[in-house]
């Protein structure tokens, strides 16, 4: 039988390697803490640079088609369609560079005229001095245009009460399959 105090040690140590995993304490009464600090903390500003790898065909698809209007199929610019999509994020466009984090959320065809995506995308960070931390992505992706600007939203971890914008470049789209490797840069501003 193992003793209560092995339990209890084992358990302190897993909460404690948790919180070092993720980089900053997300307990309800360190949060509370952080805030009461928040007026004597300094805003920094944080530039990251990543590629998206968004996979729509293959045997591994990293989003999905999950709902779509009646006019998707007769519209060109796909108007109605909705993605579910958790996509690579990496150092580099090849697609087995070093993965930094996912981009989880849902885009959708939201232009009549052109190639206009609404997407809401949390950018999840697991590696480096970000791991578990989050930004929040939320606009307009005019997808066939050079560079299209995005806000940043909001964030969690050490990008808690981030805002800032995000601009994304098309590095490779595949007019067959569908699939695309997009350079983004993003400049936040946070505590």
């Amino acid at each position: 039988m193992v003793k209560p105090w092995i339990t209890l040690i084992l358990s302190s140590m897993l909460l404690i390697a948790m919180s070092l995993v993720h980089g900053i304490d997300q307990d309800p009464l360190a949060v509370e803490e952080w805030f009461k600090n928040l007026p004597t903390m300094t805003q920094k500003q944080t530039h990251l640079h990543f590629y998206l790898h968004d996979l729509v065909s293959g045997t591994s698809p990293t989003a999905m088609r999950v709902a779509q209007s009646t006019i998707t199929s007769t519209s060109p610019t796909a108007f109605g369609f909705l993605a579910m999509a958790d996509d690579k994020l990496t150092t580099g466009p090849e697609p087995n560079s070093t993965v930094v984090g996912q981009a989880q959320g849902i885009y959708g065809s939201a232009c009549l005229e052109e190639s206009g995506l609404l997407m809401t995308m949390n950018l999840v960070f697991t590696g480096g001095d970000y791991n578990g931390s989050t930004l929040s992505l939320l606009g307009r992706n005019a997808v066939f245009h050079p560079y299209r600007e995005m806000p940043i939203v909001g964030g969690s971890g050490v990008f808690r009460m981030a805002r800032g914008v995000a601009t994304a470049k098309t590095h490779e789209f595949n007019l067959t399959s569908g699939d695309a490797v997009v350079e983004y840069n993003v400049m936040v501003v946070h505590y």
